[in-house]
């Protein structure tokens, strides 16, 4: 039994290796500290957009990037896409992954909604949630991860978005 752990460990490990070479950035006046002026969901007058994105260093054989929005301080929103998951087409080891708006089903280019948010009530979204916690402080971030075109996860890197 303590053999199949120490393979295990050293699978993972080893898949780690080659994840660590994934890096995400934010672009566009996202600094990962704080969420920009009106990028803040509609009900707090804002008219939020995904943040502009770069990944590179994607593994080999990645055709999708998925990116799960979540916010940290809100646990029925905190995992899993809470605020939504966007997923973009990709060929190569780099992709831009532009900035989609948010509370829409439809997005323009080849980004798709994969799992709209699960927000509620006034909060409903049929994609993706801008943050939206009135300005309480609430910390954003988003999973990004690299997908096959068999839907397999080969690689995930977590960003913060910042807080609002």
């Amino acid at each position: 039994m303590r053999r199949v752990i120490l393979a295990a460990f050293v699978l993972l490990a080893s898949a780690g290796i080659a994840v660590a070479d994934m890096n995400v950035t934010l672009g566009s006046g996202w600094n990962g500290k704080s969420v920009p002026k009106g990028q803040q969901c509609t009900l707090f007058g804002g008219k939020g957009a995904t943040p502009p994105m770069n990944a590179t260093g994607l593994p080999k054989g990645t055709a999708w990037v998925y990116v799960e929005f979540n916010d940290k301080d809100y646990q029925p929103l905190s995992t899993k896409g809470g605020h939504g998951i966007i997923g973009y087409p990709v060929s190569g080891s780099s992709a831009d992954l532009y900035a989609v708006p948010g509370l829409k089903g439809s997005l323009p280019g080849k980004a798709k909604v994969i799992k709209k948010a699960r927000s509620s009530g006034k909060y409903a979204s049929s994609g993706y949630l801008p943050p939206c916690s009135g300005g309480k402080g609430n910390r954003y971030f988003a999973d990004v991860y690299a997908i096959d075109a068999n839907g397999k996860v080969l690689g995930k890197k977590r960003v913060q978005i910042g807080r609002y």
